[in-house]
């Protein structure tokens, strides 16, 4: 079957072009739209940025078109299926320039061009959202929306400029789109993807196709079309099954579905868990947080993993389904080693459970790495804390960055609870630590530094849990 979606207003049937095909390398070379850029085709420049749109599946906006910025050089051709696209050729309407596009050149907004069509398109979506939303946003907005988006050239200055006289006037009025009905199966060039819409048929397909790539946002496995040019024989998406896809807050946990994308799951785990929500914030840009998924991210088992310390220190579950049904186990058990977990191979995740904070407890996260946006952790910290009457009572610690896969951190967990802790600062940290990880040193960060710094993080919890009125970053001076 044919991957069938809108583009630029056009109604597309692709039956020639390779499923795992990068979108990118499908509008330049195939539909001929080189507006869309390529940079660093691994989602951290922003010049391939399009604009996905979908229907609102249920409330009160059920059926109105939701448009999301994307990274085209990470998305998958399959993963368009059913879609609405823009790129920056389908804005103008006949010779005349979309607001967007207007504003940006009039506030000399862009100078050699090569990254402007991205930030066209992120500015767009930026717009379409705060008219949906009827309020024009704030700085903080403007420069989430952009963070995905590099300028070599042009400053962002005028670009903050462009952004804040677009979203000061609503945008113009656009056709109703009605987008297909996306396919179960998608077959070209050698390759077989299905997109099973229900979690039975899912773990059927996973029995019959076992060594079918599971797909959920593909911002990791984006990257083996992207830079190694190697397509996916056999893939399976996640993205339309309906249970994955909950978003459920039971008597003492938050369940998230495995295919729930950080932008879907954000307003909920910030509710829940400000410290989480402030993080998640963080991981890559708008762009890959409309693609990547909770679930995906604990699949990957890296090191690194932007999530996965904080799904510790909240003593976390995943839920595995199989042809025996569902199975629960903690996510310290789930992770066995560096990129390993407890996964059979005839099952999938299936849903994640954080439980809630009680009363008097209080979740903090932190992140390091060089650059605030756009980068990988150098090192994280999360922190579950109880404090009664001066003393820390209990402390779940779990770091990323610190061992060959995400761990909790019992000697120092132990070294601590117990400590008075409003009155004094802690003590036993680094010999706590040393005891708990052994780091290796890379290319972001030493031994020695990456030991420091996990110890500065735990005077920093201290100080945080007990003095919420120092200042802890330069923003807040």
């Amino acid at each position: 079957m044919a991957v069938t979606f809108v583009l630029n207003g056009e109604w597309i049937a692709e039956e020639g072009a390779a499923p795992s095909m990068t979108v990118l390398d499908y509008l330049r070379t195939r539909r001929r739209l080189t507006g869309t850029k390529e940079g660093c085709a691994e989602g951290d420049c922003g010049a391939c940025t399009i604009a996905i749109g979908r229907p609102e599946p249920s409330g009160a906006d059920a059926g109105a078109m939701r448009w999301q910025a994307a990274n085209s050089c990470l998305m998958l051709l399959s993963q368009l299926d059913g879609a609405a696209v823009k790129t920056v050729e389908g804005l103008a309407q006949g010779d005349a320039l979309h607001p967007v596009q207007r504003v940006l050149a009039e506030s000399d907004g862009t100078q050699c061009g090569f990254c402007t069509p991205g930030i066209v398109m992120s500015l767009y979506v930026l717009q379409q959202e705060r008219a949906a939303e009827a309020g024009p946003p704030d700085d903080g907005d403007i420069h989430e929306a952009l963070a995905g988006n590099l300028c070599r050239c042009t400053g962002y200055r005028p670009i903050v400029d462009a952004a804040r006289i677009l979203c000061a006037e609503p945008p113009p009025a656009e056709p109703q789109l009605a987008v297909p009905r996306g396919g179960a199966r998608l077959e070209a060039a050698g390759e077989l993807h299905l997109l099973p819409p229900t979690l039975a048929e899912l773990v059927r397909l996973r029995a019959v196709y076992p060594d079918a790539v599971l797909i959920a946002g593909a911002t990791d496995l984006g990257l083996i079309p992207a830079k190694q040019r190697r397509g996916f024989p056999r893939a399976i998406s996640t993205r339309r099954v309906a249970e994955l896809k909950r978003i459920e807050v039971a008597e003492d946990s938050l369940i998230l579905g495995a295919a729930v994308t950080y932008a879907e799951g954000l307003a909920a785990v910030e509710e829940a868990f400000p410290a989480f929500g402030a993080l998640v914030r963080r991981i890559g840009s708008r762009q890959i947080r409309a693609m990547g998924t909770f679930g995906g991210n604990l699949a990957t088992a890296s090191p690194i993993g932007d999530t996965l310390p904080v799904l510790l220190a909240l003593d976390a579950e995943v839920e595995l389904a199989g042809p025996a049904g569902l199975r629960r186990m903690k996510v310290a058990d789930f992770i066995t080693g560096y990129r390993k977990t407890a996964l059979a191979p005839d099952e999938v995740i299936a849903a994640l459970r954080l439980s809630l904070l009680t009363a008097g407890e209080g979740l903090f996260a932190w992140k390091l790495s060089r650059r605030f946006d756009q980068d990988i952790s150098t090192l994280l910290g999360a922190f579950r804390v109880r404090i009664a009457d001066g003393v820390l009572t209990s402390l779940q610690a779990a770091f990323g960055g610190m061992a060959e896969r995400a761990k909790r951190a019992p000697a120092l967990e132990g070294a601590l609870v117990g400590q008075r802790w409003e009155a004094h600062a802690p003590t036993g940290i680094e010999a706590a630590l040393a005891a708990d990880f052994s780091p290796v040193g890379d290319h972001r960060a030493s031994a020695a530094y990456r030991l420091k710094a996990a110890a500065n993080l735990v005077r920093r919890l201290h100080l945080a849990s007990t003095r919420p009125d120092v200042p802890l970053t330069l923003e807040a001076l």
